[in-house]
């Protein structure tokens, strides 16, 4: 029996692991860290009894991923499903709110509710068909390619200076500009408004779940499907050259999947000379500044609104927002930042212990800055919220020069694994119409430096697990393996 080795355990390196051991392969995944899980990771950073997701804590695309919905990732862990997808507030106690009901949210927005729904709805009507745009590599025909072009039309009105047009009001600016800022990228931008619309579409399509207890059920669950099907992990288990790695035989069908940096491909002994420079050339963005705090109560929102939204964007008006991103991309942090936060406590009571609360918050900084954001992510809070110092308990500040050591896939802190622009979407990390496969027999890439990109949701690894198997000879779908 062939078996496969998976370098990584995210949620990517997963789900070629299940998608493998479930086609027959003996497959061990191989992890550095002590604990599995690599973007999804839950711990105690803190106190005793307050648990903080590592790195990703809110999951929009997770329930609408095809490789999780064969899993039946929505069966196998409760998930956390808030009314309010994400709400933005502004001073004098105003506030943006993005309901998963959309003609809620356009109700809110006065005047611009009309502008909204004309740019969304048509999107989540038929988010089936963005997802398969966006979640697949993109040197192909869409299977719904009228939904494709819509979605391309709205990347050219918000990822262009015409978004400076798109609405009339601060509230309905600073919703669509708080998630297009996810894409920490400048501002505005192609590749930014098309990580943005596809997040706000999914937060009035399935909204923008979680799972109860953090993020570490879904790896969790990932990893009990692998074992039940013969697969193993060894954890402490760093690989930094596949030279020395005993992986197997390529010529018996043996595989090698990488849920890394693709850096670490050119460390194997047969690495062509051109996919070598392919992938030295390949750019990582900025990084990712993150503090978790331990607090004694719920956040003091001056917007009640706010207070029940479980994911929050910080930063101002539309200009405010757009000067913070640009300033990053111009190398230094602004004074008032961005900051993308979350309040997991708001509707998961098992996260602290009883009355208390966590919160999850960061900023985008330039790559491998050594900055601790905690001082400007608690300014940004009490901005709207007086009284959030008073509640801190503790807190664990992670700069961007930190992250690499305990996700080594961040490189400089980037956790959207290389710069996400229109030209690494379609060259990611090399232009290929299967960019998963390498040019070394048997090597896969598995990892967000391959399409769709960051996400948790699981799709570079079915990717990657699908092309091996094709070049196996073993045509596989995902209802072949889940149905």
């Amino acid at each position: 029996m062939a078996q496969a080795t998976i370098i990584g355990s995210g949620p990517n390196g997963l789900a070629a692991a299940v998608s493998l051991a479930r086609a027959g392969y003996t497959v061990r995944v191989l992890e550095g860290a002590d604990t599995i899980g690599g973007g999804a990771r839950t711990r105690e950073s803190t106190l005793p009894g307050f648990q903080h997701d590592v790195c990703s804590a809110v999951h929009p695309a997770a329930l609408s991923s095809p490789f999780f919905q064969a899993f039946g990732l929505d069966r196998r862990i409760e998930w956390i499903r808030p009314e309010a997808s994400y709400a933005h507030p502004l001073d004098d106690g105003r506030a943006a709110v993005a309901w998963r009901d959309i003609d809620r949210t356009a109700a809110q927005l006065g005047v611009d509710g009309g502008a909204w729904l004309s740019r969304l709805r048509p999107l989540s009507r038929h988010i089936e068909g963005v997802v398969d745009f966006t979640g697949n590599q993109l040197l192909r025909i869409p299977r719904d390619p009228v939904t494709a072009v819509r979605y391309a039309l709205r990347m050219l009105d918000q990822g262009t200076p015409l978004a400076a047009a798109a609405f009339r009001t601060e509230e309905a600016a600073a919703l669509m500009s708080g998630v297009v800022a996810h894409a920490n990228s400048p501002q505005p931008s192609l590749a930014g408004a098309a990580a943005g619309l596809l997040l706000a579409a999914l937060g009035h399509a399935g909204g923008w779940p979680y799972p109860r207890g953090g993020a570490q059920r879904i790896a969790d669950a990932m990893v009990a499907d692998l074992e039940h099907h013969g697969g193993t992990i060894e954890v402490s288990t760093p690989v930094s050259d596949l030279a020395t790695l005993d992986w197997g035989d390529p010529q018996r069908g043996d595989l090698l999947l990488l849920n890394t940096s693709p850096r670490l491909a050119l460390t194997h002994p047969d690495v062509p000379a051109g996919y070598a420079r392919s992938v030295r050339s390949y750019r990582y963005g900025p990084g990712a500044a993150k503090v978790d705090f331990a607090l004694d109560g719920p956040v003091p929102w001056t917007n009640f609104d706010v207070a029940g939204a479980p994911t929050v964007h910080l930063g101002g008006t539309r200009a405010e927002v757009w000067a913070s991103e640009n300033a990053v991309a111009a190398g230094h942090v602004s004074d008032r930042p961005y900051v993308l936060a979350v309040q997991p406590s708001v509707l998961d009571d098992s996260r602290a212990p009883a009355g208390k609360a966590v919160f999850w918050a960061y900023i985008h900084v330039p790559p491998g800055s050594d900055l601790d954001p905690t001082e400007l992510i608690t300014a940004q809070v009490e901005r709207y919220a007086p009284g959030f110092r008073d509640l801190i308990l503790a807190h664990h500040a992670v700069p961007a020069s930190s992250r690499e050591a305990i996700n080594p896939t961040e490189i400089g802190g980037d956790i959207s694994g290389g710069v996400f622009d229109i030209r690494q979407a379609l060259r990611r990390p090399a232009l290929s119409p299967a960019p998963w496969r390498t040019p070394m027999h048997g090597v896969y890439l598995a990892s967000a430096s391959t399409p769709p990109g960051p996400s948790v949701n699981g799709m570079a690894g079915w990717h990657a697990a699908r092309t091996a198997l094709r070049d196996a000879g073993e045509l596989a779908a995902l209802s072949d393996l889940f149905g």
